[in-house]
């Protein structure tokens, strides 16, 4: 990955979540911040799962038939399904956790 595409996800990620986490613990109980986080999370991950997609496709398309560079945008795409998995995970982790701290 290049520094410049490392420094924009790692900005994005700090201006989303300076922008969405006050919005997830807007809530006036224990549950409610939970259940905003669940769905906070859950964006997140696939909005990031969603730009490896995009650069798994594009790096793919521009390949050219160049192996090393194919396998990069399998790769970035590979990435891209394990970020969805993690999504799709998220909520039923926070879950699992709510019940565990039994609240």
């Amino acid at each position: 990955m290049r520094r410049s595409s490392f420094a924009f996800i790692c900005a994005w990620l700090a201006l989303s979540s300076l922008v969405l986490a006050p919005a997830a613990f807007a809530a006036s109980d224990l549950n409610g911040v939970i259940d905003n986080v669940k769905v906070w999370l859950t964006g997140l991950l696939a909005s990031l799962a969603t730009v490896f997609l995009i650069t798994g496709g594009a790096r793919y398309v521009m390949a050219g038939g160049d192996p090393v560079r194919v396998e990069r945008a399998k790769s970035a795409i590979t990435s891209a399904a394990v970020g969805y998995g993690f999504a799709l995970f998220a909520p039923v982790a926070v879950t699992i956790i709510q019940q565990i701290v039994g609240s």
